[in-house]
């Protein structure tokens, strides 16, 4: 198969299983499979680009996901964002997350800081309604 652009959902699960037969070999760097394989994932990544889009994640979610999945409560968070009333209202967007309180609940809870310190996108939305 000549490497080409994917502009289909055919082209990208053939380049995809050539990609996995690459790997499964686990070429040596620098050799001819290697960097075939290197061309692949780039044509793969780039029709990925294209073809899927992710929403960003909205931080308060991300920390009540993280809390769900963790068994946590409100009072667990204490510890990393201040009194009882600070939790309460960072958990209904009525406060905006500090540097601090992102630093520490990515720390704490394992979150990725991208997903903290993006637009809280519900509140954004409630103020342009407001």
């Amino acid at each position: 198969m000549e490497p080409k652009v994917i502009k289909s959902s055919r082209d990208y699960h053939e380049v995809l299983q050539e990609a996995e037969k690459l790997v499964a070999r686990d070429p040596a760097p620098g050799s001819k499979d290697a960097d075939r394989l290197e061309l692949l994932t780039v044509l793969i990544e780039d029709y990925e680009r294209r073809q899927f889009t992710f929403e960003t994640v909205d931080p308060i979610d991300a920390i009540e996901f993280r809390m769900q999945e963790q068994g946590l409560r409100q009072k667990d968070l204490v510890p990393l964002i201040g009194s009882r009333s600070r939790v309460s209202e960072i958990l209904a967007r009525k406060r905006p997350l500090t540097v601090q309180m992102i630093r520490a609940l990515s720390t704490g809870l394992g979150i990725a800081l991208e997903a903290l310190i993006t637009e809280n996108t519900r509140s954004s939305s409630q103020r342009q309604r407001s």
